[in-house]
C-alpha cells in the first residue's frame, strides 16, 4: 500500500527490516544459555557438512526436477501439472507405496541401476503425484498403463456402478446439492491409492478440467492443514491466494473454483470426514474419490468400497514384475504360497519381489520358507502384521550402514531425499548416498519420486519405530543437524548465483565445495522449485523441534532470501508469510525482540500488501513494543513510520500525520537525514490529502533542503513538484510556475530524463491554467522530444488542467 514503507525484507537481512533481526544467526537464549544436545549438534553439523561438501568430484545439485525424461499422464486430461508437482513411478497394484523396483536387477543378475536389467515399470511410466500433502494435476496424452495394475475388477466394475447410480437426491427428484462422493478404504499398503489411481485414469476423459491429486496426511502422520491443501488446489487453478488468508476464505475460494468447473478430486489418505468435507464440491458435475484407512461418517450419501488383499492370480502376476516369469513358472505353488505369506497386499509383495529381483541365484521357495520362519510383531495392528513381517525380513539383510540411513530418512522433510540430504543424514559422502538410496529403492524400500526419494507410506511408521529403537537421541539430533546445515549452505548456493558476476557473494559461491555450487541460476531456480515442500517442510520442523532455533533461524532467513531473489517477494510472499511467521514463533518462544519485531514488520508489510490494512496495523503496533524491548531503534522508528502509513492507507489523516511526526522526531535526533527527507515527503502528502496547504508546503520544502544536503538531485526535483502542486491547489499559480522550473532544473542536472519530461508536462498544464498555451505547446514539445512517446504516457500532471 501506498503508505507503508519499504519491502518485506528476509528476517535477519542486512538493511531494511532485516537490522531488526540482525540477531538471527546468534542463538541467543533468555538466559544466555545453549541447550547441551541441541548445542553439540549444531557445533558438530558444520563442521560435518563441510567434511561431506569437500569431497572432490561430487556431482553439483541437480536442477531437473524429474531426471528420467518427461512425464507421461492419465489420457483424457488436458492440463499441464502444477509448479510442485513430482513424478513418481507408477506402483504396480500397489498402495501409492511399494514402487516398480527401478533398482533392481534382471534374471540375469546384473545391477539394474536406472538402466539394462531393470524390472518392473520402465521408466517412462510415471504419473504425476504430490508430494507432502500437496497438489498434482494428471495431464493427457499418455499411454495406457494398464498393464502395470493386477486385479481389483470386482471393485472397479463396483466403484463405476456407484459412479452411474442415481444419489438419494434424484431419487427423490431433487437436483444433487453435492458432488458424488466415492470411498476407498483399506489399510495402508493394500493398494487403495493404486485402485483410485487406476479408477480416475479409467473415467478421467469424463472431467475436461483435470484430475487433482491430493495428499491429506503428512508423512508423519498428521493432517495436513486446510491452509496449505487449499493454497495448492487453487494454484492447480491458477488463482492466486492473498498470502495470511484465514481457512474460511480459502475454503470458499476452493468451493468457488470448482463449482464451474467439472474436475475429478482424489483426496489421498484422508485422515478424517472433517477433512474431505471442506474440500467438497457443490457441484454435481464433479467427482470426489476419497482414499481413507476406514469410513468417513458424516459425509452424505458416500459410497465406500473396502478393499483387502489381491487374489491369487494378481497376486503372482505382481510378484512375476520384480522376479521375472520364469523364476514364478518353475514352481508356481511356491510362488503363490509367497504371495499367501504375504497375505496379498502388494507391497509386502513389492519388498519381498524386490528382494527376489536383488538375489536371482534364490528360490522363490526359500524365500517363503524364510520369510515364515520371521515372527510377526505383537505390537503392530493386526492389519499391518503381515507387512511389518515382509519390512523386517528385507531389513534385516541390509548392510548396518545401509540400515542406518534407513532410518534416518525417517527425519526427511516431507519424506523426500536425495543424495545430499541422505549424505547429510548419514554423515557420508555424497555418491555413497547416491548409491544407498538406489539399493533401497530396488529393494522397495523408497520410490523414486523425479531425482529425489520417497519412504513408501505404509513403511515410513516402521522406520520411524526402528529409528527411535536403535538410534540414540543424540546421534538422531546431530544428524538433524547435519541436514539443517547442508540445506542451508544449498540454499546460500542458490540465491548467491543470482548476484552479478564480480560481486562478494559470487566470489564466495566460486570458494565452494563444487557438490553445493549451482551451475547457472537456472539450475538454482530449477532446483529451489523441484525441492519447495521439501524446503517448507525443512522449515516447518526445524522450528517444531525447538532444540536447533539457530539452525532453524539461519534455514528460515536463507529460503526466504532464495524465494525472494528466484521468484521475487511477490510472487513468492504465500511461502514467505508462513516463513515470516515461524520466525516469529522461534523468537517469541526464546524472547529475541529484535527477531520478533522484525518478524512482525514483513508479516504487516505482507497484510498491508493484501488490503489487510487492520490486521497490518495490528502487527507494526505489536512490532513497534517489540522493538521498545530490545532498545532497538531502526525497529522502532520503522514502526511507527508504518503504523503512519496504515493510517494513511485507512485516510486517517491526523493519526497518520502524528505517527508520521514521532517517527520523524527520532530521525531528528539521531541525525538519520535520508530518513528525515523521506518522512519529512510523507507528512507533505498527508497534510496535502487533508487539505492543509500550508503546513504541506513547508514539509515539502524541508524536503526538498534534506535532499540538497544529500546532494540527491531527483529526490530534490520531485519534492519542489510536489510543493508545485500544493503551490497550486492553493490557488498560487505563479508561485507552482516558479516552483516546477526550479525542479526541472534540478532533473536536467541530475540527468532524470523522464522525470524531467514529467515535470515538463507539468509546466504546460500550469502555463494553460495561467492563459499561455504558445508556452505550454513550447514545454509539451520539449517532453515529446526528451523520451520520443506521446505525452500521455506521463503521470506529474496538474489535476486542476485535467478538469
Amino acid at each position: 500500500m501506498g503508505g507503508v514503507v519499504g519491502e518485506a525484507v528476509p528476517v535477519g537481512a542486512d538493511g531494511g527490516a532485516g537490522r531488526a533481526g540482525s540477531g538471527l544467526d546468534r542463538g541467543e537464549r533468555p538466559d544466555g544459555q545453549a541447550s547441551p544436545v541441541a548445542g553439540r549438534a549444531e557445533a558438530g553439523a558444520s563442521s560435518a557438512a563441510s567434511r561431506a561438501d569437500g569431497e572432490g568430484g561430487e556431482p553439483a545439485p541437480r536442477g531437473d526436477a524429474a531426471s528420467g525424461g518427461s512425464p507421461t499422464a492419465v489420457p483424457g486430461l488436458d492440463r499441464v501439472a502444477m509448479g510442485g508437482v513430482v513424478e513418481e513411478t507408477v506402483p504396480v497394484g500397489a498402495d501409492g507405496g511399494a514402487g516398480g523396483g527401478s533398482g533392481a536387477r534382471g534374471e540375469s543378475g546384473a545391477p539394474g541401476g536406472r538402466g539394462e536389467g531393470q524390472v518392473g515399470p520402465p521408466a517412462g511410466a510415471v504419473r504425476a503425484a504430490p508430494a507432502e500433502g500437496g497438489t498434482a494435476r494428471v495431464r493427457a496424452g499418455a499411454p495406457e498403463p494398464a498393464r502395470w495394475f493386477f486385479g481389483r475388477q470386482r471393485e472397479l466394475k463396483a466403484l463405476h456402478g456407484d459412479i452411474e447410480r442415481a444419489g438419494l437426491n434424484t431419487i427423490a427428484g431433487r437436483r444433487a446439492a453435492h458432488t458424488r462422493v466415492l470411498l476407498i478404504a483399506g489399510q495402508s499398503g493394500s493398494g487403495r491409492t493404486a485402485l483410485a489411481r487406476e479408477l480416475a485414469r479409467q473415467v478421467g476423459r469424463r472431467y475436461p478440467d483435470g484430475v487433482l491429486h491430493i495428499r491429506l496426511t503428512e508423512p508423519g502422520g498428521e493432517p495436513v492443514p486446510v491452509e496449505r491443501t487449499a493454497r495448492d488446489l487453487l494454484g492447480g487453478f491458477g488463482i492466486d491466494v492473498p498470502p495470511g488468508a484465514a481457512d474460511d476464505e480459502m475454503s470458499e475460494m476452493v468451493r468457488e473454483a470448482l463449482a464451474v468447473r467439472r474436475v475429478l478430486l482424489l483426496l489421498d489418505d484422508a485422515h478424517d470426514a472433517e477433512q474431505v468435507d471442506l474440500l467438497l464440491p457443490e457441484n454435481p458435475d464433479c467427482l470426489v474419490v476419497a482414499v481413507a484407512r476406514g469410513p468417513l461418517t458424516g459425509i452424505p450419501d458416500i459410497r465406500p468400497c473396502t478393499i483387502g488383499g489381491l487374489d491369487a492370480k494378481a497376486a503372482m502376476e505382481l510378484l512375476g514384475t520384480f522376479t521375472g516369469s520364469v523364476r514364478i513358472t518353475v514352481d508356481p505353488q511356491a510362488a503363490e504360497s509367497l504371495a499367501e505369506e504375504c497375505g496379498g497386499q502388494p507391497a509386502a509383495i513389492a519388498l519381498v519381489g524386490g528382494w527376489l529381483a536383488t538375489h536371482p541365484r534364490v528360490s522363490v521357495a526359500d524365500v517363503a520358507k524364510r520369510l515364515r520362519a520371521v515372527p510377526e510383531d505383537l505390537g503392530q495392528p493386526q492389519g499391518s502384521r503381515l507387512l511389518s513381517r515382509a519390512f523386517r525380513f528385507v531389513y534385516e539383510d541390509l548392510p548396518p550402514s545401509t540400515a542406518g540411513m534407513l532410518r534416518l530418512l525417517s527425519l526427511a522433510p516431507a519424506g523426500l531425499a536425495d543424495a545430499h540430504t541422505a549424505s547429510a543424514l548419514a554423515g557420508c559422502s555424497v555418491s555413497a548416498a547416491g548409491a544407498a538410496l538406489d539399493d533401497l529403492a530396488a529393494l522397495n524400500l523408497l520410490r523414486p519420486v523425479g531425482d529425489q526419494f520417497e519412504i513408501v507410506g505404509a513403511l515410513a511408521p516402521m522406520t520411524r519405530a526402528l529409528m527411535a529403537a536403535k538410534d540414540r537421541p543424540a546421534e538422531v539430533q546431530l544428524a538433524r543437524a547435519r541436514m539443517l546445515e547442508r540445506t542451508v549452505r544449498l540454499l546460500q548456493s542458490c540465491r548467491a548465483v543470482t548476484e552479478p558476476d564480480g560481486s562478494p557473494a559470487r566470489k564466495k559461491l566460486a570458494a565452494l565445495p563444487r557438490a553445493v555450487r549451482f551451475p547457472t541460476p537456472r539450475a538454482a531456480a530449477d532446483w529451489l522449485t523441484s525441492r519447495r515442500p521439501a524446503l517448507l517442510a525443512s522449515a516447518r520442523l526445524a522450528v517444531a523441534d525447538g532444540e536447533l532455533d539457530t539452525l532453524a533461524r539461519r534455514l528460515v532467513s536463507a529460503l526466504v532470501r532464495a524465494l525472494a531473489a528466484h521468484q521475487g517477494t511477490d510472487a513468492a510472499a504465500p511461502d514467505l508469510y508462513g516463513l515470516h511467521q515461524l520466525v516469529l514463533g522461534v523468537a517469541e518462544r526464546q524472547g529475541l525482540h529484535r527477531e520478533e519485531a522484525a518478524a512482525l514488520l514483513n508479516i504487516g508489510d505482507l497484510d498491508a500488501r493484501s488490503g489487510r490494512t487492520h490486521d497490518a496495523l495490528a502487527r507494526y503496533r505489536s512490532a513497534l513494543d517489540a522493538g521498545r524491548a530490545a532498545n532497538d531503534h531502526y525497529a522502532t522508528g520503522r514502526a511507527m513510520e508504518s503504523v503512519g502509513g496504515a493510517y494513511q492507507e485507512l485516510q486517517d489523516w491526523h493519526r497518520a500525520a502524528d505517527w508520521y511526526g514521532r517517527a520523524l522526531a527520532q530521525r531528528l535526533s539521531r541525525g538519520e537525514r535520508a530518513d528525515e527527507a523521506r518522512l519529512y515527503g510523507r507528512l507533505g502528502t498527508v497534510h496535502t490529502y487533508a487539505g492543509r496547504y500550508g503546513e504541506a508546503l513547508r514539509h515539502w520544502r524541508a524536503a526538498a533542503a534534506g535532499f540538497r544536503r544529500l546532494q540527491d538531485l531527483p529526490g530534490q526535483a520531485r519534492a519542489l513538484s510536489e510543493a508545485a502542486r500544493v503551490q497550486e491547489y492553493a490557488g498560487r499559480p505563479e508561485e507552482s510556475l516558479h516552483t516546477c522550473q526550479e525542479a526541472v532544473e534540478y532533473a536536467r542536472l541530475a540527468g532524470d530524463t523522464r522525470l524531467q519530461a514529467a515535470l515538463e508536462l507539468r509546466l504546460a498544464d500550469t502555463l494553460d491554467r495561467l492563459g499561455d498555451p504558445t508556452a505550454a505547446r513550447l514545454h509539451r514539445h520539449a517532453s515529446d522530444r526528451l523520451l520520443g512517446t506521446d505525452s500521455s504516457t506521463y503521470e506529474i500532471r496538474s489535476t486542476s488542467a485535467e478538469g
